[in-house]
């Protein structure tokens, strides 16, 4: 990773580029040693809290964010990108095609929550939980 990607680049990013990136980068550093599946994960729990300070006193945040400063959400894509890294470096490690098992979440959940079911309004308290 020699180059920081500029915002405004349109190039797609692929989990498996961000697994080898993520490899080469522990490789590199000798780090291979310390990433083991539980050492991962509270990385990346440490950074979901990270993550979670920044909406911690905002309330209720519209989408696109349209309130928020521009080194606001540059620091929350920081924190975002954090978190995917770990996961990413996590599914890695376990052996897990992450792009696989989230396709069969997927499926899963259409199974589990029918399209044709109504889930309720945002503002109903007895609406299902999705997901």
């Amino acid at each position: 990773m020699t180059a920081v990607q500029q915002e405004g680049d349109d190039q797609s990013v692929s989990l498996h580029l961000l697994k080898q990136k993520m490899a080469d980068f522990a490789k590199e550093r000798n780090w291979d040693q310390f990433h083991s599946p539980r050492n991962l994960l509270l990385a990346m729990v440490g950074e979901v809290g990270e993550l979670s300070e920044i909406f911690q006193w905002k309330g209720e945040v519209p989408k696109g964010l349209p309130d928020w400063k521009e080194d606001e959400k540059v620091h929350l894509g920081e924190e975002l990108s954090d978190v995917l890294l770990y996961l990413v470096r996590l599914s890695d490690i376990c052996g897990i095609d992450l792009g696989k098992a989230a396709l069969r979440k997927v499926e899963l959940n259409a199974i589990k929550y029918r399209a044709s079911k109504n889930y309720g309004t945002n503002d109903d308290s007895t609406a299902e939980m999705c997901g």
